[in-house]
């Protein structure tokens, strides 16, 4: 018998229906991915045990030499695939890296310019909910009204107002390129420093699908998940002017021992991230965007921007009189999973919000391509079109189901073997 299943039924029970909703459903939230069966083995390894405060050669607890293997991997891939100088592996998410950037050079009460949350910037960028608003003040820049692309001249106007100590360029839903060296322009006229945080964006700029900013900004930020594929965490990048106080501000600054277990399965994400197609995954991924994008927008759907040039977009559901809240509700039942989300100049409130947004790592990785958007496409209408319809979610929830199966995830490996029994045991 499984170890957990004796030990803990009610989590083994929990962990087996999370695999089976993963299994039977589409995941359509931009900022999910899923991990390869090497980067689960390695996440749940015996490097769980080990304390190892420090960096590689420089512990403060004895017998570290292998997880030192296993970071300096990580910090040699992570250099190697964005082109860094420097590379610090240990942040346990992409807030806490931003966290250490902004502790390195600033202090509270200096100004951070960043993307307004609402236009779709991110938390850790100066929210004022967030430490980053709550420790640092805190100024925005927004999209333009018409165009809802960022305007670069309104930017440099914002900056020469406030000047910031500190420009952030980033999102979290935002779906067109962004101009870094235009960014690193502007934050050089006010002498600022430039943070790039390329959580969701990671993916396509290590496959060389998507602009870098590693060649314009003093620190870059990113998640190892999104379309990276890899175990939730954060990395920093920067040159080797800032590399000793990056890693001061992560150790002993903001966090104490590494989680390894979860630096290992970094490393072996970057690995992958170096081989086996990943370049081929990433430009499926935006195929797929447009694929699915394209369809909705023929079915008369708006989507935000006109388009994308990565791998997500946002759909204003105002013509279709659906908050996104209520939307993301009816296509949940219907087994297709996506968020709410504010658009440019919401008029209605975060919790209801008038869009909603999809991104395509999560099917790719099961890889499904263009035809399948176009049937995910005709699903998404359907619900949205007959929200009143429960029997049209339920049939449409057997048919994703029936499509997931023709492209499973963990069906054949690992996973399969610890839950032999999940179709038997969970329902659907």
């Amino acid at each position: 018998m499984n170890p957990l299943q004796t030990v803990d039924p009610q989590i083994f029970d929990a962990l087996r229906g999370e695999l089976h909703r993963q299994q039977v459903g589409l995941e359509l939230i931009a900022a999910e991915n899923y991990v390869s069966e090497a980067v689960l083995v390695a996440q749940g390894s015996v490097m769980t045990n080990k304390y190892a405060e420090g960096y590689p050669g420089k512990r403060y607890y004895a017998g570290c030499e292998f997880v030192d293997i296993a970071e300096r991997l990580a910090i040699e891939r992570a250099k190697q695939i964005f082109g860094a100088e420097h590379a610090n592996v240990q942040p346990h998410s992409g807030s806490q890296a931003n966290m250490a950037v902004y502790f390195a050079v600033l202090k509270p009460g200096d100004t951070i310019l960043a993307l307004d949350l609402a236009h779709g910037g991110h938390l850790s960028h100066g929210a004022a909910k967030s430490f980053s608003g709550k420790i640092f003040n805190s100024e925005s820049y927004g999209v333009d009204r018409d165009t809802e692309t960022l305007d670069m001249d309104a930017v440099r106007a914002i900056a020469r107002d406030c000047r910031p100590q500190m420009i952030v360029t980033g999102a979290s839903a935002y779906s067109r390129f962004i101009d870094y060296a235009a960014f690193a322009d502007i934050a050089r006229e006010v002498g600022a420093y430039l943070l790039a945080d390329i959580a969701h964006v990671a993916g396509m700029i290590a496959a060389g699908l998507h602009p870098s900013p590693v060649p314009h900004a003093d620190f870059v930020t990113a998640t190892t998940h999104k379309t990276m594929r890899g175990p939730r965490g954060g990395i920093i990048l920067c040159s080797k002017e800032y590399a000793a106080k990056i890693d001061s501000c992560i150790f002993p600054g903001i966090q104490g021992g590494p989680l390894m277990h979860t630096v290992a399965g970094k490393a072996v994400a970057l690995s992958e991230a170096l081989h086996g197609g990943f370049q081929e995954y990433q430009r499926q991924i935006l195929d797929n965007c447009q694929a699915l994008l394209g369809e909705l927008k023929r079915r008369g759907y708006r989507i935000v921007t006109g388009g994308s040039d990565n791998h997500l977009f946002l759909v204003d559901l105002r013509d279709q009189d659906i908050t996104g809240r209520l939307a993301c509700t009816l296509l949940d039942d219907a087994g297709i999973t996506l968020n709410q989300n504010l658009i440019p100049f919401d008029p209605r409130s975060a919790r209801e919000t008038s869009g909603i947004r999809i991104g395509t790592p999560a099917v790719t990785t099961r890889g499904m391509k263009e035809p399948q958007m176009v049937q995910i496409a005709d699903w998404i209408d359907q619900v949205l079109r007959h929200r009143d319809d429960a029997t049209l979610r339920q049939r449409i929830r057997a048919d994703v189901a029936e499509l997931c199966d023709a492209f499973p995830i963990y069906r054949n490996g690992l996973m399969a073997m610890l839950f032999s029994e999940l179709p038997q045991q969970v329902g659907a």
